[in-house]
């Protein structure tokens, strides 16, 4: 059994599964994942769209709802037990399944490690209790993990394998209708609902600043498969009349008759309209589309650097949420891009320091940095080598044999 809860997740729990697959197709595969874990083979009993939540104030408000996917998982694992389960990050959740299913004796493996190293290294202690293997893609995590005496197996990244361009920049542009020879910039709310919701309105405004400034740029909305269309739809609309009262603001009504008026509103709005198209298709097409991203905190900001596209971090949660990760989080930077750097590479905005003009002047300044080329080349290379996904299928199999 594979239990992810979330996008990134999601995407990693499909690669392992495949590769899983191809030592043994004899397998059978079972879990918590979405499309990409499905189109893997993995039979799915609830979609990760249940438990795609994150902070405590907007758990707290879906604790009915992920307690009824805890429960309908442990009646999965007691209705045919499996030879292990692997459970892909998403600690809140997993870390008290684990406590479950180690009471069934039944094996766990750990594959993309909890943040510890951000928040309480502690915390590995109660994690050994738990986890007979831990899978882990940094170098810098078996350190941490081999501190403690825990079995643990640095396999690199798998985005190193994952991120395939089918289509060229052209291509894409063309294919939805913008051109191939204006500046493209990415916005990339995320993958949750709330992160839709607090950071695409900066995005837009941050985006109408930007093409406001220079009418040679047309922006790329990444609309991630956890996402439905309706909530970008319903952002989107929301948005929209405050550029209107904005074109407005920028008339004077009485600079002439009720006619030209009308004529000196209709040509600023046309003004304002931004060149935005939603995109939808393979998800590293899109990014290899962009010239520059807005791109919230997460994997997002690996898969933008391993792409070589620079970047400006943001992200907004809940004030409770922000107030005891700012108590907790012991290290510099959040963007795992920055992390896996060792400096800032890319500029993070964060919570209040999240607006607008932060971020247009964030992406001006990513957009004519010589510099950050080689620094995206860097963060790749230290991802390790190719074939991480089936380095953790053969531990895995190890483990269960």
């Amino acid at each position: 059994m594979i239990v992810a809860g979330e996008a990134s997740g999601d995407m990693r729990a499909a690669g392992l599964a495949r590769a899983l697959k191809e030592l043994d197709p004899t397998l059978r595969l079972s879990g918590i994942g979405g499309e990409h874990m499905r189109q893997a083979g993995v039979e799915c009993f609830t979609d990760i769209t249940e438990l795609a939540v994150i902070g405590i104030v907007e758990v707290i408000k879906n604790l009915d709802r992920i307690k009824k996917v805890f429960d309908q998982t442990l009646k999965q694992i007691d209705s045919n037990p499996p030879d292990a389960v692997i459970l892909v990050d998403y600690p809140g959740f997993n870390l008290r399944l684990a406590r479950e299913i180690k009471k069934r004796g039944i094996k766990i493996i750990y594959y993309i490690s909890p943040q510890v190293w951000a928040w309480r290294e502690n915390r590995v202690k109660q994690i050994k209790t738990l986890v007979d293997r831990m899978i882990v893609l940094f170098p810098f995590e078996k350190d941490i993990y081999s501190k403690y005496g825990m079995k643990v197996d640095y396999v690199g990244h798998p985005l190193v394998d994952e991120i395939i361009v089918e289509r060229n920049q052209t291509e894409v542009l063309k294919s939805i209708g913008l051109s191939a020879s204006k500046t493209t910039i990415g916005l990339m709310p995320g993958s949750r609902l709330k992160e839709i919701e607090r950071h695409l309105p900066c995005m837009l405004e941050a985006a109408q600043i930007l093409y406001k400034q220079n009418h040679e740029r047309q922006f790329i909305l990444l609309k991630a498969s956890s996402v439905p269309l309706k909530l970008i739809e319903d952002v989107l609309h929301c948005h929209s009349p405050s550029l209107l009262c904005h074109s407005r603001e920028g008339g004077n009504p009485e600079a002439g008759t009720p006619k030209e008026i009308a004529a000196s509103l209709a040509s600023l709005r046309k003004e304002m309209a931004l060149p935005l198209k939603i995109y939808d298709g393979p998800i590293y097409d899109g990014i290899n589309a962009m010239d520059a991203v807005m791109v919230a905190s997460g994997t997002a900001t690996l898969e933008t650097a391993l792409l070589k596209k620079p970047m400006v971090i943001v992200y907004k949660t809940s004030w409770i949420t922000y107030a005891i990760a700012r108590a907790l989080i012991k290290i510099p930077y959040i963007g795992l891009v920055n992390i896996v750097a060792g400096k800032k590479i890319a500029e993070e905005l964060i919570q209040n320091d999240a607006t607008a003009e932060k971020i247009a002047n964030a992406i001006e300044t990513a957009l004519h940095d010589p510099q950050i080329g080689d620094e995206l080349t860097k963060v790749k290379t230290s991802l390790g080598d190719p074939g991480a996904s089936l380095r953790a299928a053969r531990i895995v199999l190890s483990v269960i044999t």
